[in-house]
């Protein structure tokens, strides 16, 4: 058991230092956001599984606040409404869960935040695809080589670890940033 737990401490170690590369892209992707917000556009985001419950823990971070008080801000997570996810997955299968809603909420000057571990999840891509024709900036929070979404993406902060644990753990620390960052700018 200490071996497990001292392999996971260093390899999450590991990873969050590698993040110290990715400054660029972070404050990039904090910048878009930031835009996107003041031209009155909203994020959206959206992801499965653990990614599906980051996309609504930094959602609740954008909408109610971060470590400030200040007036909410817009943002949405797109795996919260049930009905919509299985009446778009029986009547359309899972892969268009996300797709249609980008088609029927986000507008352009909007952006979209997709979440995947493996940078492939067949309803991410086809949500960001969805997103490019309708003219929404997109961001890509990946992991492993950042898969097919990593070319998709206007901009991809891809996690530096081929474990999806320590993937999850760098994705919510970088959305943690981008929210503090996107707080400094309201």
């Amino acid at each position: 058991m200490p071996d497990v737990i001292d392999r996971s401490i260093a390899d999450h170690q590991a990873t969050i230092a590698a993040l110290a590369d990715m400054k660029p892209g972070i404050a990039a992707a904090a910048e878009m956001l930031r835009r996107c917000l003041a031209d009155g556009g909203t994020i959206f985001l959206m992801g499965n599984g653990g990614s599906a419950a980051d996309s609504q823990h930094l959602a609740a971070e954008i909408v109610g606040r971060f470590k400030r008080e200040r007036k909410g801000l817009a943002a949405i997570a797109l795996t919260t409404d049930t009905s919509i996810l299985t009446s778009v997955g029986n009547d359309y299968g899972f892969d268009f869960i996300f797709a249609r809603q980008v088609e029927a909420l986000c507008r352009p000057g909007d952006v979209l935040i997709g979440i995947s571990t493996s940078g492939n999840s067949r309803n991410v891509v086809a949500g960001i695809e969805a997103g490019k024709r309708g003219g929404v900036r997109t961001i890509g929070l990946l992991g492993g080589n950042g898969g097919s979404l990593r070319r998709m993406c206007d901009l991809a902060l891809v996690a530096p670890s081929s474990e999806t644990a320590r993937i999850q753990e760098a994705h919510i620390l970088i959305g943690h940033i981008l929210c503090e960052l996107v707080e400094a700018g309201d």
